[in-house]
């Protein structure tokens, strides 16, 4: 003899509380965990970061346009090309919509460099690369993509330190 079968309804909603139950980490304090990494860059950042490139289409970057900023410790080697980036310097990408052609609207993303300590991951060029949702989520750490792309900016001043642009 063959188990009662349970109605439909009752099954699929079985189905999803324990789907729920699982999603669940049981964590009562009402905060909710990270899900990676925080972003290299403060949320405030206009307020501190310059503008060392302006609106621009990008083929590299899906055909976004692009404004590339600098924090203070990045604006000197950045214009200069002549000192090294401070450890911790960041050289940030604002990533805006194709048809944005003044980025002016808002940001769809941000890809972020950020300096390494001297000498340190020859694999990355010595920084470390993020790209960041709208949300202020970090959505790829060191991408080979970003780490490829760099490595054939070409030589100084164009490439000074992996930074691929003149400012």
């Amino acid at each position: 003899m063959k188990p009662p079968r349970l109605p439909r309804a009752l099954t699929l909603g079985l189905a999803a509380l324990t789907l729920t139950a699982l999603a669940c980490n049981g964590d009562d304090s009402g905060e909710s965990e990270s899900a990676g990494p925080d972003p290299d860059f403060p949320a405030d950042y206009p307020a501190s970061y310059v503008e060392v490139r302006n609106c621009r289409g990008s083929g590299d970057h899906d055909l976004n346009n692009i404004r590339i900023l600098a924090d203070p410790s990045a604006l000197g080697p950045y214009q200069g090309r002549n000192a090294p980036f401070p450890e911790g310097a960041i050289v940030l990408k604002e990533e805006y919509d194709f048809a944005d052609q003044s980025c002016n609207g808002p940001v769809k993303q941000w890809t972020v460099m950020r300096r390494l300590a001297a000498g340190s991951s020859p694999d990355t060029l010595g920084w470390s690369w993020q790209r960041v949702d709208a949300q202020r989520s970090v959505v790829d750490v060191d991408a080979p993509r970003c780490i490829d792309c760099h490595t054939g900016c070409g030589v100084p001043p164009e490439g000074y330190e992996g930074t691929c642009a003149v400012p």
